[in-house]
């Protein structure tokens, strides 16, 4: 297999063109060393599903024995990519999964996974775990936490007896943790043999800690469990402090 890509790559189904490349655009930019095959559209440019097309990316994904899971936006996608995974060498179609998960956050989710060193059902998981990520949302949930002194007192991590490590940050930079900060936390962390909850969302997840909505300003509180907890936390919250190295 070669170096430059991740061991699970994606495939993006869409009856349009435009929102199969758009996606894939959005994805890479969260996982640039995934790669990402868009298959949109019809070959006249039209809207609809190809079954060519989405064979084509199939195999362009799977090359150099790359495992793919790939995401659809409507009904007749899933159909189309049934279709394929039914007519291609069954060694291939073991590698490949098929995802019931929201198309764009989906792609991201899965995206950052992948390129974080997860495999085929890590990926899957993450993918299938977008859809609900945005139940029960609430805006500016990390400053709520703040003002309400949830988050701990701010410093170098500290361990319970209990082996869990606790720490908290304050967000420095002005547009906040917002989704590019959260792409490179997220794939950080998914490096360490650690659970690492933020503000209660899991800390390996792009989409739970975009959905925080913390702005400059927001206080996070960082609570880590694992073999490799201390770590996992002193790296998120130097991050944190460091401004994700914008202004």
């Amino acid at each position: 297999m070669g170096e430059r890509w991740a061991r699970v790559a994606l495939v993006l189904v869409s009856h349009s063109r435009a929102l199969a490349e758009g996606t894939a655009e959005v994805a890479a930019q969260m996982a640039p060393g995934v790669r990402i095959v868009p298959a949109g559209g019809l070959d006249n440019g039209g809207i609809g599903t190809s079954f060519d097309r989405v064979e084509a990316a199939v195999h362009d994904a799977a090359a150099d024995g790359r495992a793919v899971v790939v995401l659809t936006d409507l009904g007749s996608a899933v159909m189309t990519t049934e279709s394929v995974l039914e007519a291609v060498d069954p060694d291939l179609a073991e590698r490949v999964r098929l995802a019931d998960a929201p198309f764009v956050e989906g792609a991201v989710a899965a995206g950052v996974t992948a390129h974080g060193g997860g495999d085929l059902e890590a990926v899957l998981a993450s993918a299938h775990d977008a859809g609900g990520t945005f139940a029960g949302f609430t805006p500016g949930g990390a400053d709520a936490a703040a003002r309400d002194g949830v988050a701990g007192s701010d410093g170098a991590p500290v361990t319970d007896a209990d082996g869990v490590v606790r720490a908290s940050a304050v967000v420095r930079n002005r547009l906040g943790l917002h989704a590019r900060p959260a792409a490179v936390l997220a794939r950080a962390l998914a490096g360490y043999d650690a659970r690492v909850r933020v503000n209660g969302a899991n800390g390996a997840s792009v989409l739970e800690l975009m959905k925080l909505g913390a702005g400059q300003g927001a206080r996070l509180e960082v609570v880590g469990e694992g073999p490799q907890a201390a770590a996992a936390v002193q790296r998120f919250v130097s991050a944190v402090e460091d401004g994700f190295g914008e202004e």
